[in-house]
């Protein structure tokens, strides 16, 4: 099983474990050193202190000093509902960013196919250039 698919399928464990009914969605990236890290976003009251479903990966990533090298987030409406590949958002593309242009984030396409592409090409004016510094 290819890296991708380990990801998509240990996304899709987490969500029907946190989220047996209704909505739900998860995050997993893989590590340099092959360690597959999942998170969830935070239950919040105010939706001004929501974080992406990604952020407890990354946070756990720098904590353990291991970069990321590819990120996937899904969600599905509810029990009965497909998985849906979600891109990253633009404060999480450059949050990879961090670890470089070639971590590799699964994109939403119309076929909601797993597809991967590196940070590079969804950040290709990145503001970095100014300093001389390329993804």
């Amino acid at each position: 099983m290819n890296i991708e698919t380990l990801l998509y399928h240990a996304a899709v464990e987490l969500i029907e474990k946190r989220y047996p009914q209704g909505w739900g969605g998860a995050a997993t990236v893989m590590t340099a050193s092959g360690a597959i890290l999942t998170s969830v976003a935070p239950d919040t009251k105010n939706d001004a202190l929501a974080l992406c479903m990604e952020v407890g990966a990354y946070l756990e990533a720098h904590k353990l000093n291991d970069p990321v090298t590819h990120s996937l987030c899904i969600y599905r409406d509810d029990e009965t509902s497909e998985f849906k590949v979600l891109s990253p958002c633009g404060i999480c593309r450059e949050r990879l960013a961090h670890w470089g242009g070639a971590v590799l984030a699964a994109v939403s396409n119309p076929e909601n196919r797993l597809v991967f592409k590196p940070i590079r090409e969804l950040l290709p004016c990145h503001w970095e250039a100014v300093n001389g510094n390329n993804l």
